[in-house]
């Protein structure tokens, strides 16, 4: 549903792996379905028949369309190799073959760029080999553990392969290219599964390397795609001044932590005059009853700080907010009415478990829904103590509260320099969102959804436990200390942010 209307972001995952794949000597097309039809996918494998196809299953409510053409590929291509990758089926690989009853070879779990050029080599030399690579899971075995890319360093993504690129914007940011600085996330909140991914461990790019990347970007928005944007300050610093001494100007939108922010403020002050025009921060919760079962371990007064300290960067802030399915009314007028009192953009989304995360394991509630589709955090999947109508209609209706505050005429008036300027551009992202929302947020669609025939139902999550065991949650292993490029006093910040013994 964001992406309807917020943002539609260059894939750069794919990216990556197409240029791993033709780093190994072979030819490569992608087609990105955010952009393009399916009778253009069906198009493109009939032009140019390949031998071998890739998925990208990042998001959990695209497995549906995932398996539906990975089942028509199999009948058109019988005998390509198919495989599906990326974050969210990293987690369920097993379901995803089961669901494809043989249209799909196998799932790479992990880090794709070493597990698609492993695979091609194997294949390579005799496609029933492929009980030696790491992270191939079939029907019939799991390889070895999934690796890591030698080095970020050593990565550049394939971006003149992507047909539409001024079709990739965020917010403001029209059109915008993405780049990661950082891989992996040092904390552990209970409802991501960044951590769990990654192993917790956690890596950067050379300064040097990265501002090479920079420069050759064409687009002048940048998102960065750290899952915590600026957790060293030395890094971040010298990232910055890489930039400046090459002259590169573009305009920034990141993610980051409160607590990070005002840890590390003269990064932020020094990333202000690069051109940071957005930043993100996850609150989850206005209330110390909701950090602590978000185990977001920082104080409300902390984050109230880092949203002062924000402010006064004059940047776009942004914040989330996670609705609890156990919201009463009363619950949502108070949220509406703090979120119209603060001058930030406020997103409000669902508490939701996916696999992968803390909450899979220890989330009590049933499953109200086992369809795909709706594991979208816009969606309900546990039980909800209002009914679930009236739940949606509270939902929405702050969130059209908000939408009123920052789209619509009022936001066109505080933004008719921009909307001219991408207009003149030939950009018309941004101003299509300002009038996208009635059209996707409406109690009755959601609803709706809830009634769509389920095709393909996600298996329910293991019997509920105090506390999950997190090596059993890691797709790579936790190399522990040694696994996160980050100094000491970073490593004991980090430590004490986890622990909830900050101040």
């Amino acid at each position: 549903m964001y992406s309807k209307i917020y943002l539609r972001l260059e894939p750069l995952g794919l990216e990556l792996v197409a240029a791993a794949a033709r780093e190994a000597g072979h030819s490569v097309r992608l087609i990105d379905l955010q952009c393009e039809s399916h009778r253009n996918f069906f198009r493109l494998i009939r032009d140019w028949p390949p031998d071998v196809i890739a998925f990208s299953g990042n998001y959990l409510a695209n497995v549906p369309e995932i398996i539906d053409l990975a089942r028509a590929t199999r009948a058109l291509l019988p005998t390509a190799f198919i495989s599906v990758g990326g974050h969210s089926v990293s987690f369920i690989p097993e379901e995803i073959l089961r669901h494809t009853a043989g249209a799909v070879d196998c799932v790479l779990i992990g880090e794709g760029e070493t597990a698609i050029t492993s695979l091609l080599g194997a294949l390579a030399k005799d496609r029933a080999n492929l009980g030696e690579v790491p992270g191939c899971v079939t029907l019939d075995h799991r390889g070895p553990p999934p690796t890591f890319v030698k080095s970020l360093d050593d990565l550049l993504p394939a971006r003149d392969i992507v047909r539409h690129r001024r079709k990739y914007f965020i917010g403001q940011l029209d059109p915008a290219a993405s780049i990661e600085f950082s891989r992996g996330c040092p904390w552990d909140c209970v409802f991501c599964s960044a951590w769990t991914f990654y192993g917790r461990n956690y890596r950067v790019k050379t300064p040097e390397r990265a501002v090479e990347e920079l420069a050759q970007v064409r687009e002048s928005g940048i998102f960065i795609v750290d899952d915590v944007a600026f957790i060293q300050a030395e890094h971040g610093m010298q990232l910055g001044e890489a930039i400046a001494r090459r002259g590169i100007r573009k305009r920034y939108y990141l993610e980051t932590r409160g607590d990070v922010l005002l840890r590390n403020k003269k990064v932020f002050e020094l990333w202000k005059r690069l051109g940071l025009n957005t930043m993100f921060l996850g609150l989850e919760a206005i209330d110390e009853e909701g950090l602590k079962r978000y185990r977001k371990r920082v104080t409300l007064s902390k984050n109230f700080e880092a949203l002062k300290y924000a402010r006064s960067l004059d940047v776009n802030v942004a914040v989330n907010i996670i609705a609890d399915p156990s919201w009463d009314r009363e619950r949502f007028k108070v949220v509406r009415d703090w979120c119209l009192e603060v001058p930030e953009v406020v997103n409000i989304s669902i508490n939701t478990p996916y696999p992968g995360t803390e909450t899979w394991h220890t989330e009590s509630r049933r499953l109200t829904t086992r369809d795909y589709r709706l594991f979208d955090i816009q969606h309900a999947v546990l039980p909800t103590k209002l009914p679930l109508p009236e739940f949606y209609k509270e939902l929405v209706e702050c969130q059209r509260v908000l939408a009123r505050k920052n789209l619509g005429w009022a936001a066109l008036r505080q933004c008719a320099g921009i909307v001219i300027r991408k207009l003149l551009a030939g950009q018309t992202n941004f101003i299509r969102m300002l009038w996208k929302f009635n059209s996707v947020y409406r109690p009755e669609l959601q609803l709706a959804d809830h009634r769509r025939r389920v095709k393909y139902e996600i298996s329910l999550p293991p019997p509920s436990v105090a506390t999950a065991q997190h090596r059993k949650l890691y797709i790579h292993e936790n190399r522990g200390r040694n696994g996160r490029q980050i100094d000491h006093r970073t490593e004991e910040f980090v430590n004490t942010t986890r622990m909830g013994t900050a101040s």
